[in-house]
Parts: C-alpha cells; structure tokens; sequence
C-alpha cells in the first residue's frame, strides 16, 4: 500500500470531499476475493497517477456509515470524485485498461 490512503468515516471529509486532486476510493473487504484481485491493479494506478489522482481505500466492515451514504451494495465499489463531487462510479472487479480510461475522463 505504497501511494493510497487508507479512508475511514472519520476522514472521509477530510481525505476525499476537501481533496485538491480527483480521488479514487476504493471500497472493499479483507474477506472479499474480487477485492483482493483488484488491489494490485489499484496500487499500480496508485503509483502511476501519483500525484495527480488521490487513490484510498476503505473498509466497509468498518466504515459502514461512507458505505451507507453512498448505496454501495456489493464490492468492491470504485468511487470516483472530483471537487468534492462523486462523478463516476465502477461496481466490481474491472481491467485497468477500463479503470484508466474513467481516470482519463475525469482528470
């Protein structure tokens, strides 16, 4: 976990609505198989968009409240901000040829 934040209910406002750059949230579970095949990918846009994309992940099992507020229904749940607004959405486990190109759109 080179370049992510680790986002939780507390910091959330803090960490991703007041970002200055667009912020990736990663939302998953340590019990949850197509989350733990997604975090390579997502550590490698991490470290290639650093500096440029915020990348974080969040734990549902203890963050339900952010969970909650956003409808996540299944993981992992990719959420996507932009001053302070969610502005894209990816639900389950995606290539990263197709996660770049919605951080290509949003940048």
């Amino acid at each position: 976990m080179g370049n992510e934040v680790t986002i939780t209910d507390s910091n959330f406002q803090e960490e991703v609505i007041n970002s200055g750059l667009p912020v990736l949230v990663d939302l998953g579970a340590e019990w949850c198989g197509p989350c733990r095949m997604i975090g390579p990918v997502i550590e490698e846009i991490a470290a290639e968009y650093q500096g440029r994309l915020k990348v974080g992940k969040l734990d549902v099992d203890q963050n339900q409240k952010t969970a909650g507020q956003y409808g996540v229904r299944s993981i992992p749940t990719l959420l996507f901000f932009k001053g302070g607004e969610l502005v894209e959405e990816v639900v389950g486990a995606q290539s990263k040829a197709k996660l770049i190109q919605v951080i290509e759109k949003i940048l």
